[in-house]
């Protein structure tokens, strides 16, 4: 069955990407999914308990954005992984449900509320005794060690890396699956919301999506499709979307020196103020990676200026990947002495 352009049958811009097969190049929704003897299959790269979000993270291969920052390029910009159907996804949250050690209710159900529970240091385990910065929500019972190291594991399943939102037939399947065998499962998707349209976004919905990670990259069109490849348009108006629909969702934002500073985070901050200053938000920091191996981190200063310029329009604000630009315990400190330790993802 030939896989056709979800978004042109729907009156939107097309995302004109490619990733690299095998072969060559071809379009990701091409190169990513399949139908086979009447089934739908998508690539996958991975399948982890990941950290520090604290929940099973099902790694796509094949990504709708060409973005020069992807730190997930290797299987996002190229395929890379095996072949799932939605039962052996539901196959792997059956698996993962077995070993969850926290239930969250579903208004947690988000990559920003894990870091009020762990500092993902694993000294309660590994040590006997909570690290330097441990929140003490948990029992040492409840911390596990994943590849990506040491923390709980949520009731909440992710699909990340590369995406192919736009093509929702996989993932109304899978999620469909999932809440008849597994209701007390979370599924909560990490995108770029270039995929979803209102269509998609309730075929989504109604299927069971229960919360959104909406990585919103640059606000200015121009400086989003360099970044990206791609436009930003109508991604610029999901949270009024998502917010009309219900919909838990988060907001991501990336600080990346000379292209997403001040500017973008001040523009995001007054669009996202107006739509509802409740939104929770995480501020994180560039590292390079990719096409950007050449930029710089932030400095702590630049994060410091750009959460409070979030903060000062909306009251949910967290800052992570703070090893990037903070070093030191000392540093770490002085964040969180100046932040709150409720605003620092660790």
């Amino acid at each position: 069955m030939a896989i056709e352009c979800m978004l042109r049958l729907q009156g939107y811009e097309t995302c004109g990407c490619v990733v690299e097969t095998y072969t060559g190049f071809d379009r990701p929704c091409r190169a990513g999914l399949r139908f086979t003897s009447g089934e739908i299959y998508r690539l996958i790269y991975d399948v982890v308990l990941s950290r520090p979000e604290d929940y099973l993270s099902i790694y796509q291969s094949g990504c709708n954005h060409n973005c020069l920052k992807c730190h997930s390029w290797y299987f996002a910009q190229r395929i890379n992984g095996y072949w799932a159907s939605p039962r052996d996804i539901l196959e792997e949250v059956l698996r993962y449900r077995g070993i969850v050690t926290v239930w969250e209710p579903r208004e947690r159900a988000t990559m920003w509320h894990a870091s009020d529970l762990c500092a993902h240091c694993g000294l309660c385990v590994a040590g006997g005794r909570r690290g330097l910065f441990c929140p003490g929500r948990l029992k040492s019972e409840q911390i596990l060690l994943s590849r990506q190291g040491w923390g709980p594991a949520r009731n909440i399943v992710s699909f990340t890396g590369g995406d192919l939102y736009c093509q929702p037939s996989f993932y109304t399947k899978t999620f469909g699956l999932v809440k008849r065998e597994a209701p007390d499962m979370w599924i909560h998707i990490e995108t770029n919301g270039y995929g979803l349209t209102p269509k998609n976004l309730e075929l989504l919905y109604e299927a069971g999506l229960d919360s959104v990670w909406l990585d919103m990259k640059a606000f200015d069109g121009d400086r989003y499709r360099a970044l990206c490849g791609t436009s930003n348009r109508w991604i610029l108006d999901l949270p009024v979307l998502l917010k009309d629909m219900g919909m838990l969702f988060e907001v991501v934002l990336l600080y990346i020196p000379t292209l997403v500073e001040v500017d973008q985070i001040e523009k995001f901050a007054e669009h996202l103020s107006r739509i509802d200053r409740s939104i929770p938000v995480m501020l994180l920091a560039f590292f390079p990676e990719y096409r950007l191996s050449h930029l710089r981190t932030p400095t702590t200063e630049e994060m410091l200026t750009a959460y409070s310029i979030l903060r000062s329009k909306l009251h949910n604000v967290k800052v992570g990947n703070v090893t990037v630009f903070c070093k030191t315990i000392e540093c770490i400190r002085g964040l969180i002495d100046t932040v709150g330790r409720d605003a620092v993802s660790l």
